[in-house]
């Protein structure tokens, strides 16, 4: 498993020459509904085993609210043999406040 800061994810993400991966957010829906990096997928952690059919072959990118549940799925994820997986570092957090300060916060 990989780490990413968000002003890395920010970059990739802009890249158009560089495959995207699957944003993969692991928050509880209500966590969601009141912030998200655009594009991301809501696959609640505790929901993962037993969605993985909507898990992308190829790069993933697991996102939380300060990065510690990502951590634990992108081991799952990678144990599982999918990936190469990128865990968030700070999650929706470390976004908001290194790229997107308009983001709502809780």
């Amino acid at each position: 498993m990989h780490t990413l800061t968000a002003q890395q994810l920010q970059h990739w993400l802009a890249d158009p020459s560089r495959p995207q991966p699957q944003l993969i957010d692991v928050r509880e829906p209500w966590e969601v509904a009141l912030c998200q990096i655009p594009g991301s997928v809501n696959l609640p952690m505790h929901e993962i085993s037993n969605r993985l059919n909507e898990v992308n072959d190829g790069e993933l990118v697991t996102i939380c609210h300060h990065g510690m549940r990502s951590y634990q799925v992108a081991l799952f994820l990678e144990n599982a043999g999918l990936g190469p997986v990128h865990n968030l570092t700070g999650g929706v957090e470390a976004w908001a406040t290194q790229v997107d300060p308009d983001m709502a916060r809780y």
